[in-house]
């Protein structure tokens, strides 16, 4: 990795000034005085230093999932003061943040992780990485309406992506139905479903690319397997 980098991921100083301070001779990697800024090393197995001190290495990457409940927001502060996700991660001391969001009022399946490049080809629309929900709907929904739905919808802020659904069971007036788009716009799955005239009763997601919400019970979380992650890096292209 480039030392400009490798400084600035160490939350030393932009990539810009640390160009600059190789070019001053400030830096050293395993004792041996670097004054090219195009120099890479390893992090966290060199020794690198700043002015004779030595940099940190990187923080171990967390990788976890949580089943948001309702009546959270999917952020780490709120100015407005309500309750965060960032309230339910108790034990966990390093900074992570949510991979995309959940309404406030959807539940379900919400990623978590410090893996800033990670995070940003999940959330790229670039990957189309599918986001799958169970939905319940008032109602029943009409067979041309589905077509629809499977084709794109127009929404005020273009055309929504094809998504999968079925149908998977009925309660007393209501239909529940199981929905993947490969698209993390905002509200997209309930600005669809109203499009088409059907109001939300309940959202959860429950897959997130290869990764199942499965028995995870409401507000808790878990960490990924080493498998999952791999899973997940393979989706984007990355190893």
């Amino acid at each position: 990795m480039r030392l400009n980098r490798i400084l600035s991921l160490a939350g030393i100083t932009s990539r810009r000034k640390a160009d600059e301070l190789i070019i001053q001779g400030r830096v050293t990697v395993n004792g041996r005085l670097i004054t090219k800024p195009g120099e890479k090393a390893i992090w966290g197995v060199d020794s690198i230093k700043l002015d004779g001190r030595e940099v940190p290495g990187p923080e171990k990457r967390i990788y976890l999932i949580l089943n948001k409940p309702f009546g959270y927001i999917s952020s780490l502060h709120d100015p407005q003061g309500r309750p965060t996700v960032k309230e339910l991660l108790k034990g966990i001391n390093q900074r992570v943040y949510p991979v995309g969001r959940l309404d406030f009022d959807s539940i379900g399946l919400l990623i978590f992780t410090n893996d800033g490049t990670l995070a940003h080809r999940l959330m790229h629309p670039r990957y189309q990485v599918p986001r799958t929900y169970k939905v319940l709907i008032e109602g029943k929904v009409k067979a041309n309406a589905l077509r629809r739905l499977k084709q794109g919808i127009m929404l005020e802020d273009g055309l929504s992506p094809p998504a999968r659904i079925k149908e998977i069971g009925r309660q007393e007036e209501k239909t529940l139905l199981r929905i993947t788009i490969r698209s993390g716009r905002n509200r997209i799955i309930r600005r669809m479903l109203s499009a088409i005239g059907c109001r939300v009763v309940h959202l959860i997601r429950t897959g997130f690319g290869p990764i199942q919400l499965g028995t995870l019970k409401v507000g808790k979380y878990r960490e990924l397997t080493h498998e999952e992650v791999a899973l997940l890096k393979k989706m984007v292209g990355l190893r």
